[in-house]
């Protein structure tokens, strides 16, 4: 299973994802808010502030701004670097302006946690700790070199200095911590946004494939008339041209081919006919459909199927949905791949519930992801014991988790398990205690009503242009 990412780890794929739009207007809401905090603190505190310098900050802000907007488009994405020197900027233009008013003293120190927050969340581990590191460095410096708060009778306004260390901790530790969070919670969110459209493109090649079958064998039925017509009249040339031999070898060659394409196209109608007996089938059918591609790669699949606690033996008839294969089907290849010489498919029914069980006879699941299996993630690279183990694989470590979204998607609950503990050494060689998957419905979400499946397919569809 292939991706338009594969092949590439997630954090080198963080280019062109900010708009120089949304830093644009995030700073304009920035430049009002230190207009508005100068103000406020000089007209209604009394403070005296040196309202010149104050003012080329906040005015550094702007000028970059408006370069932004006249330099480039409004629907410029940028690069990491760009996103990077911007943030930069804001946290230098912040900390000049906090040096000019108090330094820690100024509660407003609090608003450097932001650019930190946002290159954590917009970029790789590299350049957010470039910024994060130079967000506290530079609080460290306005927290020992700043011009102080004084107001106009001369007095000086200043927090104790276990206060102003305390504040100057808790801003270090939200860098860290926010940082770390904002980070954590971002690769999740881009993990499962590429799971799902990695499961989104395996459904809907599973149902091109299917529609893709409809369309040859609809193509098959409105080629047989006109085939049929050729050779015919082919074939009465031939007995009229009995005497020209020159024509009468065109006329056999127009006839061979056309009864050439007659066998292709009749083919092609059987292995791609929409049948509709083929939208309900004997659940056997669906997992031996699922397990049919493994079956030749050195591993023996054994398929049971039985009743539990119900009157007949007889397997029910279940929805074929291209869902329930590619997930079966993904379940059945991971068990093949790290099995020793042996799977084993069970299929279980009762009045109630419909259960399908996995087990090989393999190592079974690690310990360090038992309790994550299901989660997306992708893989960096494999070692050479892997590669060994599964030769030819180059997949995304994405194949469970398909497997288990397509199938929660049909109303399976799944459910993963080893057979026997996973430090106790090596099991004897064919016996049942490698991992063990159990994939349940209840019986009316899969299963068509006995009344449904001897029902008559209805009136023959006229197939048009």
């Amino acid at each position: 299973m292939t991706t338009p990412f594969a092949g590439l780890p997630t954090e080198e794929r963080r280019s062109d994802w900010v708009r120089l739009r949304t830093l644009i207007v995030l700073r304009w809401i920035a430049i009002v808010g230190q207009l508005s905090a100068i103000l406020v603190a000089q007209r209604w505190f009394d403070l005296n502030l040196n309202l010149g310098l104050c003012l080329m900050a906040v005015g550094a802000s702007v000028i970059a701004n408006l370069v932004a907007i006249f330099i480039y488009p409004e629907n410029k994405r940028l690069s990491e670097n760009e996103v990077m020197w911007m943030l930069i900027f804001d946290i230098t233009q912040l900390a000049a302006l906090l040096y000019l008013t108090g330094g820690l003293n100024n509660p407003f120190a609090l608003l450097i946690l932001a650019p930190v927050t946002i290159s954590a969340t917009a970029l790789r581990t590299g350049p957010t700790l470039i910024v994060g590191g130079i967000a506290i460095a530079l609080t460290t410096l306005v927290m020992w070199f700043h011009v102080q708060l004084r107001t106009d009778m001369g007095f000086v306004m200043r927090l104790p200095k276990d206060f102003v260390f305390g504040f100057w901790l808790a801003i270090i530790i939200g860098v860290i911590f926010l940082g770390a969070y904002a980070r954590r919670v971002t690769s999740e969110i881009n993990s499962m946004s590429e799971a799902l459209l990695a499961t989104q493109m395996a459904l809907a090649r599973e149902q091109k494939l299917t529609d893709l079958a409809g369309v040859v064998a609809a193509a098959a039925h409105e080629l047989g008339t006109p085939l049929a017509t050729i050779k015919l009249a082919s074939s009465e040339l031939i007995e009229e041209l009995s005497e020209r031999p020159d024509l009468l070898e065109d006329a056999a060659l127009i006839r061979d081919q056309a009864d050439r394409c007659r066998d292709i196209l009749r083919s092609m109608g059987r292995a791609g006919k929409d049948d509709v007996h083929l939208h309900t089938v004997p659940l056997t059918e669906v997992i031996r459909e699922a397990a049919e591609p493994h079956m030749g790669r050195g591993k023996t699949i054994e398929i049971h199927a039985y009743s539990s606690g119900t009157d007949t033996d007889r397997p029910p008839i279940i929805q074929r949905r291209p869902e329930i294969v590619h997930g079966l089907r993904n379940l059945v290849q991971n068990a093949v791949d790290f099995a020793e010489s042996r799977v084993w498919v069970d299929a279980i029914w009762s009045d109630t519930d419909l259960l399908i069980r996995i087990v090989d006879d393999g190592r079974g699941f690690s310990p360090q992801v038992i309790g994550r299996i299901g989660d997306p993630f992708v893989r960096r690279r494999r070692t050479d014991e892997q590669q060994k183990e599964r030769p030819g694989y180059q997949g995304m470590g994405l194949g469970l988790f398909i497997a288990k979204t397509l199938l929660e998607r049909s109303g399976a609950e799944l459910s993963f398990a080893n057979g026997r503990d996973t430090f106790s050494g090596r099991a004897e060689k064919g016996t049942r205690t490698g991992a063990i998957v159990e994939v349940t419905w209840p019986l009316d979400r899969i299963t068509v009503e006995a009344a449904d499946a001897g029902r008559g397919l209805g009136e023959n569809k006229l197939i048009t242009d």
